[in-house]
């Protein structure tokens, strides 16, 4: 086979990828354990409690969002359940959405804030027989 051809370029991706792969799941492996000695196995948000099986559920959430920034004092950890974890992610991804715009970018104003939908029921109320 020719050195430069597109299936030899194919294999070796497919090997860098796995290798990559490897790599995260040690590491990944290796700061789980730690975090799971330090820690009460409790979700940091919901508080749920977790053993047996259901310790898989478990996630070590980095909270500067680097999982190549793991202290061995676990500061820059915390355990939260499967849905904990993805509803934190879900969240960073939603401000990133709305990228620093505020209400008044829109067309909003604070007293969208203060608006009161039942102000009119009063009214409404004394009207009836």
């Amino acid at each position: 086979m020719p050195p430069n051809t597109p299936e030899k370029g194919a294999a070796k991706l497919a090997d860098v990828l796995a290798e990559a792969r490897r790599e995260r799941q040690r590491r990944e492996k290796g700061y789980r354990e730690q975090a799971l000695k330090l820690f009460p196995h409790i979700c940091g948000r919901c508080g749920r409690e977790f053993a047996g099986k259901r310790l898989r559920e478990l996630t070590v959430h980095h909270r500067d969002h680097d999982h190549d920034n793991n202290p061995p004092d676990g500061s820059n950890w915390e355990l939260l359940c499967l849905y904990c974890h993805e509803n934190e992610h879900a969240r960073d991804q939603v401000a990133d959405a709305y990228d620093g715009h505020t209400r008044e970018d829109t067309g909003g104003g604070d007293s969208a804030a203060l608006d009161n939908p039942f102000a009119v029921l009063k009214d409404l109320l004394k009207e009836k027989p």
